[in-house]
């Protein structure tokens, strides 16, 4: 049941967001965009509508989006089977092509779509446009895999000058036309980093990084780059959340402030994380000093 308030209570809680808001006025927030919160239906629409009134009130948002699970359905259909090595899809041309059509269509423009009926000014662009992901191939065994090599941002500033919330497909490319597949996590990073951008907000199917995997309450709630080697060292990052942490020390190296590893399956997360003082997830900093 909906929570009845007052139109004093409600006005309270608007001015208790007014630092926050001032805290990220005109402020980079380039938010990775995956997971169960991209497949939940109700979950999107929460996230499309977050990022809506955070654009509103001034924030330049980016959203970096993946695909992974309709790349996969995709190639389901035209009756190709998806291999993986060490996490990474098997990607030949013909995938690629795939790839492409997916995230840079379906996906992309359907993402543009959703932002606009909540009342954004969205504008879909993928790697690949003005050259903005460039890169080469990882490994020779995972095909057209993409190493990023350069990041061109001056597309998406451009985006953002003009007031639109700018929705970038991780495809890349490289000088001879061939097209790459890229890790979401990794684009994002490199996106946020060449952006100076004051915050990175990876959305995740877990609530961050935990003490004991199996103990939700175990939340480590911010963790600097130092005590995070600790953690790779000891075991308590482990499995899948290595690489997204890995991406949250690579983002840090390259100029991001702060890196939330956010719960996407927390309804309205990116409000809690940015407009309160509660957080919802992990951040990850350079620094043991800072603070959310």
């Amino acid at each position: 049941m909906a929570l009845e308030l007052s139109n004093a209570q409600r006005a309270e809680v608007l001015t208790q967001a007014l630092p926050y808001i001032q805290k990220y006025y005109k402020k980079i927030v380039v938010i990775k965009y995956g997971g169960n919160a991209m497949i939940n239906e109700e979950l999107k629409q929460q996230v499309m509508e977050d990022i809506v009134l955070l654009s509103l009130i001034g924030v330049k948002v980016v959203l970096v989006h993946g695909g992974g699970p309709e790349i996969t359905d995709m190639l389901k259909k035209i009756g190709k089977e998806s291999v993986f090595v060490d996490g990474l899809r098997v990607t030949d041309k013909e995938t690629a092509d795939i790839v492409q059509m997916v995230l840079a269509g379906k996906i992309n423009k359907s993402l543009v779509n959703l932002l606009e009926i909540k009342g954004g000014k969205a504008m879909g662009i993928s790697g690949m446009d003005g050259h903005m992901i460039e890169a080469v191939p990882k490994n020779e065994k995972l095909g057209f895999v993409g190493k990023i090599t350069k990041v061109n941002v001056e597309p998406i500033v451009d985006l953002l000058e003009h007031d639109y919330i700018p929705v970038v497909s991780t495809v890349g490319c490289d000088g001879d036309g061939n097209v790459y597949n890229i890790n979401a996590d990794t684009a994002a990073a490199y996106i946020a980093g060449a952006m100076n951008a004051e915050r990175l907000i990876t959305m995740t199917d877990i609530e961050g990084i935990l003490r004991d995997k199996n103990d939700p309450d175990s939340l480590i709630p911010c963790v600097d780059i130092e005590k995070a080697g600790e953690l790779f060292r000891d075991g308590t990052i482990s499995g899948g959340m290595i690489p997204k942490v890995e991406c949250c020390i690579e983002a840090i190296h390259r100029g991001v402030k702060k890196v939330i590893i956010l719960d996407g399956r927390v309804p309205h997360a990116l409000l809690i994380e940015t407009l309160t003082d509660e957080g919802a997830g992990t951040m990850v900093t350079g620094d043991k000093n800072d603070e959310r």
